[in-house]
C-alpha cells in the first residue's frame, strides 16, 4: 500500500465523530462529558467503557483498552491503519490518495483485487448450486444426513462443486475473467495436452475460507463418500496465506471478544458443530499447524485458548505444536480431553451441549499436560527424567510472565525430584527463543510486564508530561531511562518527547499509528482523567518518581548481592562474602533512609 498523507488522516479524523462511530456498533448513554456503554472488547455486566467526544477519544475501565476513532475500528474489524482510515474516508466523504505508490504495487494490488473478485463470484456460484440447484442435491442431502440445515448453511456460505470437470471454468470464463487469473485464484488447474483448465474441486462440499472482512479468499473442499484424498485446500496465493488465516473466525470473532476464550479445533465439520451447538467462538487451522501469526491474530480477540483435537498421536503433536506458538505471545492454553475416538462433532451428536460443556469444564492447562505427558514418555532412569526436564524447561523459558515461569519451575521440581534453584538456573541461562529486535515505540506487550512498586508513580509522570510542557522538558533534560523503568511507560514517554513542536508544544491529538494496542489504551486512560488536583506539586512528581526507581533497583541488586553471599559462602571466599555483607548493610542503610 502507500503511504496516506497525513493531511488526509487529520481531515477524516476531524470528520469523524467517534461517539457517531462507536454507537454504531453498541448502545451509548450519556453520562456527564462522556458516553458510556457495555464494552465490545471484554464481558461484563456494568458499563465501564466510555466514549469523549471532546477528546474524540474511548477508553474502557475494565479492560483497559482504549485510544482514537482509528483504533476502534482497528479492534472491532480486525483492519490495518490503512483501511481504517480509507473505511472512515469513506463515510465521511474524503477521498484518500496515497503517495508514491510504485508500478509493482499498483500491479500487485490490482492482481490482489481480480482474485478477491474471482473467489466472491465463484463462492456465490457453489452457494447458489447447493441451495437451489438440481446439480447441487448431493450435497444438500449429506448435510441433511448429519443435521445441517439452512441457517448453517447460509452463515458460513456453504457450497456444492458439481463432478463436472469444468463446471467452475466455464462459469467465470462467461464472467469475462481471464483463465490466468483463475489459475492464480487456484481455483483450476492447467489441463494436459492444450485441453485448458479444469476445476480444482469437483463432486465435493465446499467450505469458503474468509479474511477479518468477510471476503471470500480461498476454499476447502470436502469428498461425499470414502475416496481420497478426503479434503482438497485452495493453494496459497497473493490474498490467501494459511499461516495467517483461521477458518470461522469472520464469524467468531465478536463472540471471542466477548467471552475472552477461543476453542481451536481440527476441522471444519468441527466448527459448525460448535457454532450449531452454542459455541460461536471456535476456529480451525486451514490444513496447517498453528503459527505464530496465528497466535498473534488470536490474540486480538482472546485471553485464554482451548484446544480441542483428537487424542491420537497427530493430535497430541498437533497440541505440542500449538502450544509452542501460543505461549510465548502471553496467552493461557488449556487441553480439552476428547473421548476416545469421538470428536466435538460426534460428540455432541451422542451427548448434546451439556456433554461437551463437561469436557471443556475439565480442560487442563498446556504446559501441564505437556510435562506429564514427557515424564510418562521417558523411562524413570536419571538420563530419561533428565530428557523430560530438558523438554519441559523448553517450553518454560518462552512464558513471558515471570510469576507463571517460577509456579511451573517449581512444579517440575516436585515431578522429577530436581533442585529448583538448579532448575531456575538452566532457565536464565538462556532462552532458546530468539529475541525480536527492540523496536523504540511499538514493542510486544507480552514482554512489558507493569512493576507495581514503581507503575503509579510512572503514570503520574506520564500525566503531568501530557499537561506540562515545563515538566516534559525537565524529562527530556533527565533523560527517560533514569525516570521510567517499564518499557510501556518509558516507550510512550519517548514517544511524547518525539512529539514535541518547534516550540516544545505537543499536538492536540497525539494517536498515531506508530503507537501498538497497549500505548494507545495508556494514552487513553490518562487523558480521560479530568481531575488535576493531583499535579499541584510537579517537583514532587518528579522526585517520587526518581526516587522509586533507584529504590527498584537497589531492591533488584539486594537480591543479587544475597545470591552471591551464598556462592561466597559455599565456596568459603571470606574476602568476597565480607565484602558483600558490607554491601548489603550500606543498602539497607540507604533504603531506610528512603534514599
Amino acid at each position: 500500500m502507500g503511504r496516506i498523507a497525513e493531511e488526509k488522516i487529520d481531515e477524516i479524523r476531524n470528520r469523524t465523530d467517534i461517539v457517531e462511530v462507536v454507537s454504531s456498533y453498541l448502545p451509548l448513554k450519556h453520562s456527564g462529558v462522556n458516553h458510556q456503554g457495555l464494552c465490545p472488547f471484554h464481558q461484563e455486566k456494568t458499563p465501564s467503557f466510555n466514549v469523549n467526544s471532546a477528546r474524540q477519544i474511548f477508553h474502557c475501565f475494565g479492560c483497559g483498552v482504549g485510544g482514537n476513532v482509528f483504533s476502534f475500528l482497528m479492534r472491532m474489524e480486525g483492519m490495518s491503519f490503512p483501511d481504517a482510515v480509507r473505511r472512515l474516508g469513506e463515510k465521511v466523504g474524503v477521498e484518500v490518495e496515497e503517495e508514491a505508490v510504485s508500478p509493482d504495487e499498483i500491479r500487485r494490488r490490482e492482481e490482489r483485487e481480480r482474485i478477491m473478485r474471482i473467489n466472491e463470484v465463484a463462492g456465490g456460484f457453489y452457494h447458489q448450486l447447493l441451495l437451489e440447484d438440481e446439480a447441487g442435491v448431493l450435497g444438500r442431502r449429506y448435510l441433511r444426513q448429519r443435521g445441517y440445515e439452512g441457517e448453517t448453511v447460509r452463515a458460513f456460505k456453504l457450497g456444492f462443486a458439481p463432478e463436472g470437470w469444468e463446471t467452475l471454468a466455464k462459469h467465470l470464463a462467461d464472467k469475462n475473467f481471464s483463465s490466468g487469473d483463475v489459475q492464480k485464484a487456484g481455483l483450476v488447474r492447467p489441463g494436459k495436452q492444450d485441453r485448458g483448465h479444469y476445476d480444482l474441486c469437483r463432486n465435493r462440499l465446499l467450505f469458503p475460507i474468509h479474511d477479518l472482512q468477510g471476503q471470500m479468499v480461498a476454499f476447502g473442499g470436502r469428498v461425499l463418500d470414502d475416496s481420497l484424498p478426503k479434503y482438497i485446500n485452495s493453494p496459497e496465493t497473493a490474498v490467501y496465506h494459511k499461516g495467517q488465516t483461521l477458518y470461522g473466525l469472520y464469524q467468531a470473532r465478536d463472540a471471542m471478544r466477548h467471552s475472552g476464550e477461543a476453542l481451536v479445533v481440527e476441522g471444519y465439520f468441527d466448527v459448525l458443530a460448535l457454532h450449531r451447538a452454542g459455541f460461536s467462538g471456535t476456529v480451525a487451522t486451514c490444513g496447517t499447524a498453528l503459527t505464530a501469526d496465528h497466535a498473534r491474530l488470536l490474540k486480538r480477540y482472546a485471553d485464554k485458548i482451548l484446544l480441542v483435537f483428537d487424542a491420537d498421536t497427530a493430535g497430541r503433536k498437533a497440541t505440542v505444536r500449538a502450544m509452542d506458538a501460543l505461549l510465548p505471545v502471553g496467552l493461557a492454553v488449556s487441553v480439552v480431553a476428547m473421548p476416545v475416538g469421538e470428536d466435538p462433532d460426534s460428540l455432541i451428536k451422542a451427548e448434546g451441549e451439556d456433554g461437551f460443556r463437561n469436557c471443556l469444564d475439565a480442560a487442563r492447562p498446556v504446559l501441564e499436560v505437556f510435562i506429564e505427558d514427557q515424564l510418562r514418555i521417558n523411562d524413570q532412569s536419571v538420563e530419561g527424567r533428565a530428557r523430560a526436564a530438558e523438554q519441559a524447561l523448553e517450553r518454560i523459558r518462552r512464558l513471558p510472565g515471570d510469576l507463571e515461569r517460577s509456579l511451573y519451575l517449581q512444579r517440575l521440581a516436585e515431578l522429577t525430584n530436581l533442585d529448583v534453584e538448579l532448575l531456575k538456573s538452566k532457565v536464565s541461562g538462556g532462552s532458546l527463543v530468539q529475541a525480536s529486535p527492540r523496536r523504540p515505540v511499538a514493542q510486544s506487550l507480552s514482554a512489558r510486564r507493569p512493576l507495581t512498586e514503581t507503575g503509579q508513580t510512572q503514570k503520574y509522570l506520564l500525566r503531568l508530561m501530557l499537561i506540562d510542557d515545563q515538566q516534559r522538558c525537565r524529562v527530556r533534560e533527565e533523560g527517560t531511562e533514569g525516570l521510567f523503568l517499564d518499557d510501556l511507560f518509558r516507550g510512550l514517554a519517548d514517544y511524547l518527547l518525539g512529539c514535541e513542536n518547534e516550540d516544545g508544544q505537543l499536538p492536540e491529538d497525539l494517536f498515531d499509528a506508530s503507537l501498538d494496542e497497549a500505548q494507545q489504551s495508556l494514552l487513553a486512560s490518562l487523558k480521560f482523567q479530568e481531575d488535576q488536583q493531583w499535579a499541584d506539586n510537579p517537583e514532587k512528581i518528579l522526585t517520587d518518581c526518581r526516587l522509586a526507581v533507584s529504590k527498584y533497583l537497589l531492591k533488584q541488586r539486594l537480591k543479587e548481592v544475597g545470591r552471591l553471599e551464598e556462592e561466597a559462602r559455599n565456596s568459603n571466599d571470606e574476602a568476597a562474602l565480607m565484602q558483600y555483607l558490607r554491601e548489603r548493610i550500606e543498602i539497607n542503610q540507604k533504603l531506610k533512609k528512603k534514599l
